[in-house]
């Protein structure tokens, strides 16, 4: 069985905040599709979430 390599991350570690924010965007997508008031509310958090990430990352903001 070979090594990782110094410094190698494991997929996991790559695609976690990806995948979120893709589940993200879907939720807030769908729940502007299906309904009014409270999927509106839901709808424009999952979405605002992702620009929030986007503005954090672009800052250099990092929680990791």
């Amino acid at each position: 069985m070979r090594e990782r390599p110094v410094g190698a991350q494991g997929n996991w570690r790559i695609f976690r905040w990806p995948l979120a924010i893709g589940l993200a965007s879907a939720v807030g997508l769908v729940a502007a599709l299906i309904g009014d008031g409270p999927y509106d509310i839901v709808s424009w958090i999952a979405l605002g979430l992702t620009i929030v990430v986007m503005i954090a990352a672009w800052r250099g903001w990092s929680a990791a």
